[in-house]
């Protein structure tokens, strides 16, 4: 049986260019095989839609470091799910889309903007991806499910 667990959205971020931070959003609107409309990273593939659990963000400000919903060019910061242990496959609910976890982590490139000014990055270890397989709006009110 797949009990479904609710998680919450703190912040939904954009960027219209490559290389940076992103910036909050009020809603994001989803592109199935797509990703995240106007974001500089929209496309094919594995890694369409990033996200990051607000829990990492605050770790990373114990050490001391000023980053924020975004810092890690993350499009959805979370709250009360630990993105890294669900398996491949797994369906996110969030508002109108749904979403299929395609990778658990990645490589930081080399102009990283948060590991050139820390020597570290969270995305390799906690940051999770999906790819879009029903488009839509999500907004930060939207209700998040996950079924396990």
């Amino acid at each position: 049986m797949r009990v479904a667990r609710e998680f919450g959205i703190v912040s939904l971020n954009l960027s219209e260019r490559k290389g940076g931070r992103k910036s909050p959003r009020e809603a994001l609107v989803l592109v199935a095989g797509e990703g995240v409309e106007g974001d500089a990273h929209r496309g094919p593939g594995e890694r369409q839609v990033s996200l990051l659990a607000m829990e990492d963000i605050e770790a990373e400000r114990a050490k001391g470091l000023d980053v924020a919903p975004g810092s890690f060019a993350e499009n959805i910061t979370t709250r009360g799910v630990d993105l890294p242990s669900l398996p491949l496959g797994t369906r996110l609910e969030i508002g109108e889309a749904v979403l299929e976890v395609s990778k658990i982590g990645k490589d930081c490139h080399g102009g990283c903007e948060i590991r050139r000014a820390t020597g570290d990055c969270v995305m390799p270890r906690r940051g999770i991806f999906a790819r879009v397989i029903e488009g839509g709006r999500i907004g930060r009110e939207d209700i998040c499910r996950y079924r396990i």
